[in-house]
């Protein structure tokens, strides 16, 4: 055990000298933050709820305190498998061979964390765009759905890529397809060796490199490939290939070129995708899409266009209807065709009076990406319409609106996601129509965080509007904040997708502010919904899984307020009123003394807020077993 601490020691100094001699870079930076030192401190306790959190808000996960402590580290240590599994997934950087999985497995403090850390696949953990890059390999070999546009040739070799992504990637590229998008094959000087070409691709494809270069039984020299490849790469542009292939034989400094490489294509795919997808998106009338015509060689390389439709309110649903008047067209030149985009006023004259009409927006979109999502590659590969050529491009309606039709797309071309809240509820059911687990659950992140990541949001609504002894006349007590989401639907959203997550959310979402729902007829009619939802027939000793939670989370938020403060013995027990000094202040109060308290959910002033939770409490806990009883529901 000791010389395996001697190696481990030694292989901290090496990185160390290559980390000062600029040759590798800190993966595992000193981080000194207040914010970082509550993180490690979850950790040592093992609190998943804090951690979860302090991850989605941003902390590096990967970043090491003044003792060269990480979060990895410490959660193995103290015993913590769930929080090492969430570290594990959430892109610690832990691969085979570095010294900073080597301490983990060194310090576990249990042979299932050792084992664990022994058999995870960190090599995906570590990079967050590792599922990105690795679809973005695939269309090197992928051959259904047909996606390419492209056919590059050399000898007798034949490679079916993708302009989009060439022009991406390569400035060359950029302006010779540009120039000539009805461009579909391109021959390659022959005395490029094919080996060197396979490895120019391999990197525009964002594959990692092979360590050799020249494979078995090829019959050109390890040299002939060098200078093919340093030929292709002075002709296409591509400046940090060189960096790549030097730095083959070094795992580690090749893995974080390779990552710095996939972050440079994420920006370079990201602006491409700006100027193409975006700048090019258009606005027609719902009833003229069909009017819209794209050519398959157009500028922007689109071989698909993505349509989806601006709700209407529900008034104006209803009187919506089809015209064939004449208004004059707008249009937009696309590689010198005239495409119409129909009347740029969003309202028409029905009978001398201005209405709103329906608009749809359509996105050119390129199949390479759209295939990230099993829905449309299921749609490209099979016997649908949208996977035969016709004269123009299909125009494929998407069920969802406009913005949130923008969310999915960014995400499929650049693995990025930003979701406003008033989106979230609409891209969750998109996402799970489309089949994309991973942008589904971003989106649930979204909705149980409220938009910030931080459960702060859920503010405890206890003593926000209770008086500190009676109001004088003509006061007036504070409107209850607006509600930022919609509870109800939420809540639906998570029993029609099945995402325990968002139920536990709502739980505590309604927990925390029961007062205000207790006693409404949407509430009661939640709850008998959920005591509906069991599949078998329902018996008196039978539970209310919406309501266990509820009760559960109510406790926790009087509890946990005052943890250790007595407070659980006054939960317990209630308060008596008239109990000693107690029901004498409540007495003084209410004939007009002004001793001070606090005023409680039922009217009653109590001395201080520990009082207050624990009548509060139980006056919750009556509603809803009144609530219960008036819904004839034992539970």
């Amino acid at each position: 055990m000791s010389f395996r601490k001697f190696e481990l020691e030694n292989k901290l100094k090496e990185d160390n000298n290559l980390i000062r001699a600029g040759v590798l870079r800190n993966d595992h930076p000193l981080d000194t933050s207040r914010e970082f030192q509550d993180f490690l401190q979850a950790c040592r306790r093992g609190d998943l709820k804090y951690c979860q959190e302090a991850i989605s808000n941003g902390i590096n996960i990967n970043a090491r305190d003044q003792f060269d402590y990480t979060p990895l580290v410490i959660a193995s240590l103290c015993g913590h498998y769930e929080l090492v599994q969430l570290l594990l997934e959430s892109g610690v950087i832990a691969d085979p061979g570095s010294f900073e999985r080597e301490r983990a497995v060194y310090n576990a403090l249990n042979d299932k964390i050792r084992n664990l850390l022994l058999s995870y696949d960190y090599s995906k953990s570590s990079d967050p765009l590792q599922p990105w890059s690795s679809h973005i390999t695939s269309l090197l070999v992928r051959d259904s759905p047909h996606t390419s546009d492209i056919v590059l040739t050399l000898s007798n070799e034949h490679f079916s890529l993708h302009k989009f992504i060439l022009c991406a990637r390569s400035p060359y590229f950029m302006r010779k397809l540009s120039e000539t998008p009805e461009t579909t094959t391109w021959k390659v000087s022959p005395s490029i060796p094919v080996e060197a070409l396979r490895i120019v691709l391999r990197y525009l494809y964002l594959g990692e490199l092979p360590r050799d270069l020249v494979p078995p039984r090829s019959a050109v020299s390890e040299e002939e490939v060098f200078s093919g490849i340093d030929k292709l790469c002075r002709q296409l542009e591509l400046e940090k290939l060189w960096e790549e292939v030097l730095s083959i034989n070094d795992r580690r400094l090749a893995r974080q070129r390779h990552q710095d490489e996939v972050q440079r294509a994420q920006a370079q795919i990201e602006a491409f995708f700006n100027e193409t997808v975006l700048k090019h998106k258009m606005i027609v009338d719902t009833a003229e899409v069909a009017d819209v015509k794209w050519p398959h060689h157009n500028a922007i390389f689109a071989n698909c266009l993505l349509r989806a439709d601006e709700p209407l309110p529900p008034e104006e649903e209803e009187e919506e209807k089809d015209n064939d008047d004449h208004d004059q067209e707008s249009s937009i030149p696309v590689n010198g065709t005239t495409i119409p985009i129909g009347p740029t006023s969003s309202h028409r004259i029905f009978n001398g009076t201005s209405k709103r009409i329906r608009r749809s927006v359509l996105f050119p979109a390129h199949k390479a990406f759209l295939i990230r999502s099993p829905y449309f590659e299921t749609m490209f590969a099979s016997d649908f319409r949208e996977a035969y050529d016709t004269a123009t491009l299909h125009v494929i309606t998407v069920d969802c609106t406009p913005p949130v039709l923008e969310i999915i797309l960014r995400f499929l071309y650049t693995e990025k996601f930003s979701c406003p809240l008033e989106h979230a509820l609409d891209l969750l059911y998109t996402a799970d129509m489309l089949l994309l687990e991973q942008l589904k659950t971003k989106a649930a992140a979204t909705i149980s965080t409220l938009g910030s990541g931080n459960s702060n949001v859920l503010v405890d609504r206890t003593h926000l509007n209770q008086a500190c002894a009676p109001k004088s006349k003509g006061s007036n007590t504070s409107e209850p904040e607006p509600e930022p989401i919609n509870v109800y639907d939420v809540i639906h959203a998570a029993w029609d997708l099945k995402i325990q997550r968002l139920e536990e959310f709502a739980a505590r979402y309604l927990a925390s502010r029961l007062e205000d729902y207790v006693e409404t007829d949407e509430f009661a009619e939640l709850i008998r919904e959920s005591a509906a939802r069991l599949k078998s027939e329902r018996h008196e000793t039978d539970t209310i899984e919406l309501l266990d939670d509820i009760r559960y989370y109510l406790g926790e938020r009087f509890r946990l307020r005052f943890e250790g403060g007595g407070i659980g013995e006054l939960l317990a027990g209630g308060l008596e009123e008239g109990e000693g000094e107690r029901g004498q202040r409540k007495t003084n109060a209410e004939t007009g003394g002004d001793l001070g308290g606090v005023r409680a959910l039922n009217g009653q002033v109590v001395e201080d807020e520990f009082a207050s939770d624990a009548v509060n409490y139980h006056v919750l806990m009556e509603k809803i077993d009144k609530m219960l009883e008036k819904l004839n529901l034992g539970a």
